[in-house]
């Protein structure tokens, strides 16, 4: 079973998965295209010799250092970040070896705000911020694709949330009243 569907209740349904805004890898490409050109330069400079090989090697096992640190590391991490808006909570988990996560259900969401830069008016960015009740504070989510879109989604999810809650309650006072005490069956 793939993430998130792992995560999931029985009822419950993924309504949009997302990664941060694609250009947060842009850098780190970038990093590596200029460590292959500085790579394939500097072996070639390094004079024949007895000891060609050994520096050349030197060479080599520095740019994938390099490369370890400055291109692979942010795109996994880039890979591993996770933002998910399901029919009953948001998901957000990131982590490459260790994994933090949180979880927050649609009724606690009191207020779903995005600002953007002009940049990231220019490429569909932003940053989402979402006020809690209780004491978790506000949650803020940075370089979301389609921020503005998400923020219209959260809170579209929260008044489908708030609605399905209350027609769960008036099931139960209905069932109260007629004497039942069966489960409810969902209506839809």
């Amino acid at each position: 079973m793939a993430y998130p569907d792992k995560l999931l209740a029985d009822d419950e349904r993924v309504v949009r998965h997302l990664h941060p805004h694609w250009l947060t890898v842009f850098w780190p490409i970038v990093a590596f295209l200029v460590l292959v050109g500085l790579g394939s330069f500097g072996a070639a400079l390094i004079p024949e010799g007895s000891n060609q090989g050994v520096y050349r090697l030197v060479v080599v096992v520095l740019a994938v250092l390099l490369a370890v640190a400055f291109v692979v590391v942010p795109v996994l991490k880039w890979r591993t970040t996770h933002y998910v808006i399901t029919s009953h909570r948001i998901l957000y988990r990131v982590g490459i070896l260790s994994r933090t996560g949180r979880d927050i259900g649609l009724s606690r969401i009191t207020d779903v705000s995005y600002s953007q830069t002009l940049w990231d008016r220019i490429i569909n960015s932003g940053k989402l911020t979402i006020e809690t009740a209780g004491e978790g504070g506000s949650t803020i989510w940075s370089a979301i694709p389609d921020s503005d879109g998400v923020q219209q989604l959260l809170n579209h999810m929260v008044e489908e949330d708030a609605d399905r809650r209350a027609q769960e309650s008036a099931g139960y006072i209905g069932q109260y009243y007629r004497g039942e005490t069966g489960p409810v069956p969902p209506q839809r």
